[in-house]
Parts: C-alpha cells; sequence; structure tokens
C-alpha cells in the first residue's frame, strides 16, 4: 500500500528546507555574507564551498625536503655515540670516519673488534654491524631505520609547513606529501606568495648558546655570524643550553618602542635558563637561528620566570615572521622549491564560468527528457534533482569542502546520474501497470521492486568514490568528494523525495490511471 508516515514526511521536509537554507549562501554576494556573518547569531548559515586553486586562482609550490641533512646529523650522532660507548669500555680505535649511510671504525687492536661490535650493536639498535677491509667495522643503518627516518621527516615537514601556512591565515591550503621526498603546497586566493616561501624559507632552529670568552681555540667552539654586524663573528660553545623545543609560546611586542619577540618555556628549559644565567651572570650568551646569531647580550640577572625576549635590529614585519617561526616549530630539514606557479584569477573565473554552463546545459537536457518521457512524474524526478544539487552545495558548505575543477566534474556527473534511479522505478511502474495492477499496487511495486537494482548500482559507485579518495590525489579526491557526496543525495532525493511527491499527488487526486 502506497503510504508514507507522517513522521518521515517531517524529516524528509526538514532535511530540504536545511538544504535549500545552507546552500543559499553560495547565490550570495560576498558583502551580503559578511553581513549575516557580523549581524545574525551564529547559527546562521553563512558559510560557502571554498573554491580551489584552479578555480579563484592562488599559488602552486612544489618543496623538496633535504632528506641528506637529517641523514648527515643522524650519522653524525651514531658516530659520536659510538666513540663514546667505545671509550667507556677502555677501548682503543685508530678512526672513525663516516661511509654511504653510516660509520667505519677501524680497531686500535684486531682483538678488540669482536667486543666493539658488541658495544656498538647495544648503543644501537638500528644499525648493521659488519666487518669490513683491513680489519676495520662497518656500521650502517638498516633499510627499516632509514625508511622509518624518512617518514618521520616527511610526516613532521608537513605538518610544521601547515602550521606555517595556517599562522598566516591562508583559508584551505592543500598540503600533502608528495613521491618520496616532496610536498605539494597549494595556496588558493594568494597572487604573490612570496611571503610563504620566506616563512619556508627557514629551518627555524632556534638554540641558546654561552659565548666563549677564552682566547684559546677550543674543540668545543665554533665561530657563527652574527647578523647584526655583518662579518663579524661570534665564537659560541657548541652545547646549547635552551633548544628551540623547550619554547611553549612567541609573540611580538615593543620594548623601548622597538619590536621584539617575547617567549615562554616549558618547565624543563625554566629550569635550566634559571640556573644557567644565575651561574654565568655578566657573561654574554648567544641566540643562534639557522646557524646565525640573532644577539649576543649580557647576562645581568638570572632569569627564573620562564620568560624573556629576543632583541635585534628587527623590523615590525621581521619580529612577527620570526614569532610565527617559533610558535610552528622547526622544520627538521630545509626545503627546496623545484616548482613554483600561479594560477590568475581570470582563469579561475573562466573555469567557474564553464562549469556553471556545463551544470545549467545537463539540467535542462535532464529536464526535457524526463519531462517528455514521463511527464507529471519526469516533473517531481527534476524537482528533486534541484533539491538534490542544494544538497550537495550545503554539504560541501558545511564540511567546507574545496571544490576544483575536477569537483565540478564530480557535480555535472552526479546530476547525470542522480535520475537513473527514478528512470528504473518509473519503468518499473510502467511494466506493472501493463500487467495489469491497479494504480497503487503499480506504484508500490514499482518502488519496492526496483530498490535492490538501485543499491547496487548507487553501492558499486560509492565504493569507486571511496577508493579514488583514500588512494588518489588533489584533483582525484576533489572529484571523489563530489562524486559520493552526490550519490548520497541522490538516493535520498530519488527514493524518498520522489515518493514524497507521488504519494502526496496520489492521496490528493486518487488517479485511476497514471501520467507516466
Amino acid at each position: 500500500m502506497v503510504h508514507i508516515a507522517r513522521w518521515k514526511m517531517i524529516l524528509i521536509a526538514l532535511v530540504v528546507v536545511w538544504g535549500v537554507v545552507y546552500s543559499a549562501p553560495n547565490l550570495l554576494s560576498s558583502e551580503t555574507r559578511d553581513w549575516i556573518e557580523n549581524t545574525l547569531p551564529s547559527f546562521m548559515p553563512h558559510k560557502t564551498v571554498n573554491l580551489g586553486l584552479d578555480l579563484q586562482g592562488g599559488a602552486h609550490l612544489l618543496l623538496q625536503v633535504a632528506i641528506d641533512e637529517v641523514l648527515k646529523e643522524r650519522i653524525d650522532d651514531l658516530e659520536a655515540s659510538s666513540r663514546d660507548a667505545i671509550r667507556k669500555e677502555k677501548l682503543g680505535y685508530k678512526k672513525v670516519g663516516t661511509i654511504p649511510n653510516g660509520i667505519r671504525v677501524t680497531p686500535k687492536n684486531a682483538g678488540d673488534a669482536q667486543k666493539i661490535k658488541k658495544i656498538i650493536r647495544r648503543a644501537n639498535a638500528e644499525v648493521n654491524v659488519l666487518d669490513s677491509d683491513n680489519g676495520a667495522i662497518d656500521v650502517t643503518f638498516t633499510e627499516q631505520a632509514l625508511k622509518g627516518m624518512v617518514d618521520q621527516t616527511m610526516s613532521q615537514s608537513v605538518e610544521i609547513v601547515r602550521r606555517r601556512v595556517d599562522e598566516t591565515g591562508t583559508r584551505e591550503p592543500i598540503i600533502q606529501r608528495q613521491g618520496e621526498d616532496r610536498i605539494l603546497l597549494q595556496l588558493p586566493g594568494i597572487d604573490d606568495p612570496q611571503q610563504i616561501i620566506g616563512l619556508l624559507d627557514k629551518t627555524a632552529k632556534l638554540s641558546f648558546h654561552l659565548v666563549d670568552t677564552d682566547t684559546g681555540r677550543s674543540i668545543g667552539t665554533r665561530n657563527l655570524p652574527l647578523i647584526e654586524e655583518p662579518g663579524r663573528t661570534v665564537p659560541i660553545k657548541r652545547r646549547a643550553i635552551l633548544t628551540g623545543e623547550m619554547l611553549t609560546n612567541a609573540q611580538t611586542t615593543l620594548q623601548d618602542g622597538m619590536p621584539v619577540v617575547s617567549f615562554r618555556l616549558n618547565g624543563v628549559g625554566t629550569r635550566r635558563f634559571c640556573d644557567v644565567t644565575r651561574n654565568n651572570v655578566g657573561k654574554p650568551f648567544a641566540i643562534v637561528l639557522d646557524d646565525e646569531v640573532i644577539s649576543a647580550p649580557n647576562i645581568r640577572d638570572a632569569i627564573c620566570g620562564g620568560s624573556a625576549v629576543i632583541s635585534g635590529r628587527f623590523t615590525v614585519q621581521e619580529a612577527s615572521d620570526l614569532a610565527l617561526l617559533l610558535r610552528a616549530g622547526a622544520l627538521p630539514a630545509s626545503l627546496k622549491i623545484v616548482e613554483e606557479r600561479t594560477v590568475g584569477p581570470s582563469l579561475g573565473a573562466d573555469s567557474v564560468e564553464a562549469g556553471k554552463i556545463a551544470s545549467i546545459v545537463g539540467l535542462v537536457l535532464i529536464f526535457f527528457f524526463m519531462t517528455f518521457t514521463y511527464s507529471l512524474f519526469g516533473i517531481f524526478a527534476n524537482l528533486a534533482l534541484v533539491i538534490n544539487v542544494a544538497l550537495i552545495f550545503a554539504l560541501l558548505s558545511g564540511l567546507q569542502a574545496t571544490l576544483t575543477l575536477p569537483g565540478i566534474a564530480g557535480i555535472v556527473l552526479t546530476i547525470g546520474m542522480a535520475v537513473d534511479a527514478n528512470v528504473l522505478i518509473f519503468e518499473r511502474i510502467r511494466e506493472e501497470l501493463g500487467a495489469g495492477r491497479s494504480v497503487l499496487s503499480a506504484i508500490d511495486a514499482g518502488y519496492s521492486r526496483a530498490m535492490s537494482t538501485i543499491v547496487d548500482s548507487n553501492l558499486t559507485t560509492l565504493i569507486a568514490a571511496v577508493l579514488l579518495y583514500s588512494f588518489g590525489t588533489g584533483p582525484v579526491k576533489g572529484f571523489a568528494v563530489t562524486l559520493g557526496i552526490g550519490i548520497m543525495t541522490s538516493l535520498f532525493a530519488a527514493i524518498m523525495l520522489t515518493r514524497l511527491f507521488v504519494v502526496l499527488w496520489v492521496q490528493k487526486k486518487r488517479p485511476t490511471t497514471l501520467p507516466i
């Protein structure tokens, strides 16, 4: 029997109203949306679909992560830890040098080789220890360790890039790993990416060192350039008293009318900074950023409050950028820009216009076909299709998804597929009428018997969309998102909405024949 419970009717009506209301901001001007956001309560719909790089223009950057720098650091650490472990056991060695992916240790006594190998294995679990020529020992990282190092470096780099870009206020950037050592960065709406590039050029490795005031040369000292005085170097002690990982926050402020960066330390950093400054009052210490000394002030008093300032000859923008870098954290390796493109807004506007034309042409052709073929029932299907499109944009707006040109293709494809379920249902109703069933019985049989076919066909397409999203990148994901959302809204529109229209019409008209 053709019947829909009242609570289902109310639920369908609420979904339709929600879709229309939440998709409406996409038709409003930006000024009207800003007025709604600033004037009306926050629950009022004001979000729109975010346009991707290919639709509104912007910057496209392909970054390469210097994995070799991280590997070199790991090899240096391996060399230092191996030296310490061998010395601790009071064994000797002639030489410890680097080789690809590891180090080579030459024992002083050939009889100590086995002991040294055991010591190195015990100190470093992620290495292969093998005999080499002339009694030397090759210590290299395992393939699993190298892969883990690359994966960790890339995930850290992607996260730090995301933090730095988010701090600039860029909306909906696309940041993802591409290949073995590259990061794809797309910035919609950014015409000049130079500020972003400037932020990404710096690894932002911050550290604090005591200045070596001894006149004699020391192994534990290195000379670094002083930014404030070009041409001058500062001898600093290699061991850092603080590192950037101990910072919890950094902000730009003014001190004596000059921009400075104030920062706060965590508990460990606060205690260490307090001890070092208390024991070295009157001595200079250096603030080092990316192997350059920002400033080298004298320690006047013990600093035990957990906060301090970094001063220098900063402009307001330089101080703001430095605070941003310190908040976001240090990159594990430097980044190199291997590809840079800028997409103009005019090209994006052309793409949007082409997408609109394609969607409108598709809708008009479908409207004509459904009305000509199925008469009044075709009009029901067309009305459901319009609401279906509204639901798609409402969901995209609510999820703050980024719409790209392939995403528009997914919407156009969805429009074509959306009436497919209605075609199956209406043809089934025709068959049932031809078999001699009554109007109510034919409608009921048409919806119930076509259901399995509709679910099967849409489920397989949805599985394909999920796989495209899982394994695809960039444009493919955009296509998969709109296709997946379109499938779900199409099922609602075809199965629930058109059936509601048909049931309401039948209950009102009590027809003896169907205009189909």
